[in-house]
């Protein structure tokens, strides 16, 4: 058994550089801060906001750094090289953690509100690791690299909200801001890592001037598809994943009981990247996000037929996988739909745009919620998957005719 897994092991790892590994790494700490975030912001917006009601802006506006800096980040790096990048990213969401530490001191609202939207703009310049991943990969094993760069999201899933109770009251009479004393030495570490990290600078042909118009590129039909699956993917999951603690609260369960539904829930959207790029290099990316979208149904029939525990936590992990497959599978294709110098554009556009689609699920969850209940939520967001899975079905029947219009 023990030499099985010692093959398997040695056959994953095989021919993807030890860089991927340190980027994967840098990933999960710089992935700490969203999760931190989620943790705590919004309690400490709810101490120092002068009115409440607020408390959760700083959390909408670390998702507004995310999606605003995906453009800038990407063609920074462009110019300056992907270690330069991440190094400023870095530095960036150090003085957003500095901001917030002295912004809990001082129980100043607005520059915690600043200070959260730098970390999130971090966030947005650490999303572009899976792209390096890739382009220091070789190609048939690019679906690997992005996979083995988000399995780093498993560790800072666990960080982030065991940072924020360990950390919480570290310094008396100001809760969090331990925490994001805590971030500070993160983003050091993450800074001393990427000396580690061997990535290219960029290629003569990044620097050259693009030849197509942007319209062009996304008249691409796999630029459409990898946008829509990874944007739908993340939406859906961004929705359901928020609403979940608040349906469950409704209906009379723990705050334990829901955490412990979105700590599956964080497990099963990470731990199967392990294997999701082997599965896509086999089967194809329009095949596996078929899959994600089939798990994506499957999680909103069970969320359908009642609000039992056992129906929460099977939803999520399914909702977890599906967003996997969804979103791996698209960034991958994504990297077919362009050339050298275009790629820092059509990159930091897809960002803007998935991640735009996880703040606005976000932002819905409260609303459907508390207006149209948890089953219709989750019903609504059956007509686009049907659609996606409708348009991909199309697409495969038409390429098998035309590859056998030739043999008649």
């Amino acid at each position: 058994m023990f030499l099985n897994l010692d093959s398997f092991l040695r056959k994953w790892f095989e021919k993807i550089p030890s860089t991927v590994g340190w980027l994967g790494l840098c990933f999960a700490l710089s992935g700490t801060s969203a999760s931190l975030t989620i943790s705590a912001a919004a309690l400490v917006g709810q101490r120092i906001a002068d009115d409440p009601a607020w408390a959760t802006l700083p959390l909408f506006l670390n998702l507004l750094g995310t999606m605003s800096s995906g453009i800038p980040a990407s063609l920074l790096m462009q110019r300056i090289g992907r270690r330069n990048g991440f190094r400023l990213g870095t530095l960036v969401g150090m003085l957003g953690g500095l901001m917030n530490i002295y912004a809990i001191q001082s129980e100043s609202f607005i520059l915690f509100c600043l200070g959260s939207y730098l970390i999130g703009c971090l966030l947005g310049f650490g999303q572009l690791y899976r792209f390096a991943a890739i382009e220091v990969t070789p190609k048939e094993h690019k679906a690997r690299a992005v996979s083995l760069v988000l399995f780093g999201g498993i560790l800072s899933g666990v960080l982030g909200p065991g940072i924020a109770l360990l950390t919480k009251d570290w310094v008396e009479g100001a809760p969090f801001m331990g925490s994001y004393q805590s971030l500070i030495g993160l983003y050091i570490l993450i800074f001393l890592l990427l000396q580690l990290v061997d990535l290219p600078k960029p290629a003569a042909s990044e620097q050259q001037p693009r030849t197509r118009p942007f319209w062009e590129i996304t008249r691409q039909t796999s630029w459409k598809v990898s946008i829509l699956s990874a944007a739908l993917g993340y939406a859906a999951m961004s929705l359901v994943m928020t609403a979940t603690p608040l349906s469950m609260q409704a209906h009379h369960h723990s705050f334990s009981t829901s955490a412990f539904v979105i700590q599956w829930h964080i497990i099963a959207m990470f731990l199967p990247s392990f294997f999701t790029g082997n599965i896509i290099q086999c089967f194809g990316s329009k095949n596996i996000m078929l899959v994600g979208i089939g798990l994506n149904l499957l999680c909103i029939l069970i969320n359908t037929q009642g609000q039992f525990f056992v129906f929460y936590w099977s939803a999520l992990i399914l909702l977890g996988v599906g967003w996997n497959f969804m979103f791996i599978a698209g960034t991958t294709l994504l990297t077919e739909t362009y050339r050298p110098e275009e790629k820092a554009l059509v990159q930091g556009v897809n960002d803007v745009l998935v991640f735009g689609s996880a703040a606005s699920g976000s932002l819905l969850a409260g609303v459907l919620q508390n207006h149209i209940g948890w089953e219709s939520l989750n019903t609504v967001l059956a007509p686009p998957l049907l659609l996606l899975a409708g348009w991909l079905l199309w697409l495969k029947r038409k390429k098998r005719i035309l590859v056998q219009q030739p043999l008649q």
